[in-house]
């Protein structure tokens, strides 16, 4: 039996907070009061056998994914090792990097599986599954700095809409990133495929060899960490308004072309208060942001990013 989690309603009496070790899970269901307790306790009991599960299976997971690799056993395992696969050929990645995804999908599958709900959503530190019926949405807003929360945008996900998974990476995050984004939000048809895509993503939005990035082995900060020595950015000082745009030019291409493969649905990436926008996002979503959204990139200039791979279906 598992005794280390915690298992608390917050104070508003709506929202479960659920915690076990590293995995800290905000959920809030709605719909009738009986059908959003027998959520609750279907989130509790799925919850409480995650952790142990996964460390069954660790070393395995913090391997990069080959087309060689063995088949993870655990049903969350297999669900990250799935979505990674379509990575592997392109770049170094493990399971890991869909784990925060894959934890919160499972803990949203036990609860619709066990209740009637309106809406829910389980976040998993800003990686959210999400449940919608039809007629109802979230609004959600885009967090640009982990450290000092502050909203460089905001979105809304309807029923109709083919998004479920809404995902953020980046170097101010709580895991490591190869690359310079403040904050790269992806969604997704689920969020297990936007954590994945998100790492990438923010990867992606880099300055190689620029003197005002620190990177540091990922071993020589975590030693276990799956990253293994890969330099991880550790600090990004000033950069210039040509230097933003390419940074974000390079993330964006990694957007697109993940949309145009039908892996994503938009992305938003923030580097340094600038704003680029892999559509549909700013279309169907309804997103707002500062009066300025683009700030130093105009919308023209956004418009010319990577125009060739643009995405130009539902």
């Amino acid at each position: 039996m598992n005794t280390r989690a915690t298992i608390r309603l917050l104070s508003d009496g709506r929202r479960l907070h659920l915690n076990d070790g590293p995995i800290d899970l905000i959920i809030e269901a709605d719909g009738a009061g009986e059908e959003v307790r027998r959520a609750y306790q279907a989130a509790t009991n799925r919850f409480v056998t995650i952790l142990d599960e996964l460390c069954d299976e660790l070393p395995l997971l913090r391997t990069r994914a080959t087309a060689s690799s063995p088949r993870p056993i655990g049903c969350i395992a297999r669900r990250m090792s799935d979505v990674v696969s379509v990575y592997r050929e392109q770049c170094f990645i493990t399971p890991m990097a869909a784990v925060a995804g894959a934890v919160a999908e499972a803990v949203l599958t036990a609860m619709t599986e066990a209740a009637q709900l309106d809406r829910a959503y389980v976040n998993n530190g800003g990686d959210i599954a999400l449940h919608l019926s039809p007629g109802y949405h979230y609004a959600i807003g885009m967090i640009e700095r982990p450290e000092d929360p502050s909203l460089f945008g905001k979105f809304e996900i309807s029923s109709i809409l083919p998004v479920r998974g809404v995902a953020t990476s980046g170097w101010r995050g709580r895991s490591f990133s190869l690359g310079i984004a403040d904050a790269v939000t992806v969604l997704a048809e689920s969020v297990a495929a936007a954590d994945a895509a998100a790492t990438i993503v923010a990867n992606s939005v880099n300055l190689p060899d620029h003197p005002a990035i620190t990177r540091v082995s990922a071993r020589k900060i975590s030693p276990d960490s799956d990253l293994l020595n890969l330099p991880v950015t550790r600090t990004v000082g000033p950069l210039c308004n040509s230097e933003i745009f390419q940074a974000l030019l390079a993330g964006a291409a990694a957007a697109q072309e993940l949309q145009a493969k039908g892996w994503i649905h938009s992305a938003a990436l923030c580097l340094q208060g600038e704003v680029f926008l892999a559509e549909p996002l700013r279309d169907r979503t309804g997103l707002k942001s500062r009066q300025i959204l683009y700030s130093g990139i105009t919308k023209e200039a956004n418009d010319r990013l990577v125009p060739s791979q643009r995405n130009t279906h539902a």
